[in-house]
């Protein structure tokens, strides 16, 4: 497979992610929905891994390997879960667009990279559009309880894009050792284990029995589609291309996100909402005058050159 089309269909798939995910946790802790995922996607994916490989890996390689999923998967999925819990789903993946925000800051800040005046203005645009989804609801309602949890789940909404992005940094420096199965079904794995202590405490307040056609939905969906398929899917997309190009896949989420949030949770986009997504994409496209690598951009010209 194409790795543009692979990170397509992992996006599209992600993208669906928020509204199934937020429906789900009404009847199964996050947890124990994140262990239940991730331990039986690596199930799948174990009688078809070749271990060889990792006998040659480093210590080093061996921490970058484990970091990479603990920040792409363990921290990712948890502030991911933690954050539907208190805002609506349809501001993850909007938010998520925004990682290449994330990584012009972290240019600035960290690599002391100076950028360029167009670059600065659009990345200020679409900063604003970011704060503009994240806060504006906490001012319209007037510091509420119901407010203050929007507030935080946006902000988990945020961290979870930072870690992933700190993680797939991190994987692009072992994807070239490791084949992309070896990695998934790994970094499945130690997932797993590192959210078990925390289902264990979950399970003195639920129990299997308890599960609805909304936990099954979600369970079904993480793994095979959202675990297994998605995550072989982007860790096989990005050992074939330039890092820079990843993150703008995710300027799918957002559509298949609303769609299905509008049909599953009732969940409509607001006037601010579309204001910071205006600010959001239309900053992007001032800063590089065209939406990057755009997915369909990029399949059509390495698949179907004219």
């Amino acid at each position: 497979m194409h790795p543009v089309l692979a990170l397509i269909i992992a996006n599209t798939i992600w993208g669906a992610a928020s509204p199934i995910f937020k429906l789900a946790l009404e009847n199964i802790p996050p947890f124990t929905l994140a262990f239940i995922r991730f331990y039986f996607a690596a199930l799948l994916f174990f009688p078809f891994i070749r271990f060889e490989p990792l006998r040659a890996l480093s210590k080093k390689e061996w921490f970058l390997l484990f970091l990479g999923a603990f920040l792409t998967i363990s921290l990712n999925i948890v502030f991911f879960f933690l954050g539907l819990q208190r805002t609506q789903s349809i501001n993850a993946p909007i938010i998520a667009s925004a990682a290449p925000l994330f990584l012009f800051l972290g240019s600035i800040f960290v690599l002391k990279e100076k950028p360029t005046f167009r670059v600065l203005v659009g990345m200020t645009i679409s900063f604003l559009g970011v704060l503009i989804i994240i806060f504006i609801p906490y001012f319209l309602k007037e510091g509420t309880f119901q407010a203050k949890d929007e507030l935080l789940g946006n902000m988990l909404f945020v961290g979870s894009v930072l870690a992933n992005i700190a993680g797939t940094l991190v994987l692009k420096k072992v994807m070239d050792k490791v084949s992309p199965l070896v990695v998934t079904g790994s970094g499945f794995l130690f997932s797993a284990v590192t959210f078990a202590p925390f289902m264990i405490v979950e399970f003195q307040t639920w129990d299997i029995s308890m599960l609805n056609g909304a936990g099954w939905l979600g369970i079904v969906f993480g793994v095979f589609f959202s675990s297994a398929a998605a995550y072989f899917l982007y860790y096989y997309g990005i050992s074939k291309i330039k890092a820079q190009e990843v993150g703008v896949f995710s300027y799918l989420d957002p559509v298949v996100g609303v769609l299905l949030a509008a049909l599953l949770l009732h969940e409509y986009p607001t006037l601010y909402f579309f204001i910071g997504s205006v600010f959001v994409f239309g900053g992007i496209l001032i800063a590089q005058r065209r939406i990057p690598y755009h997915p369909f951009r990029r399949l059509k010209e390495t698949v179907w050159p004219l």
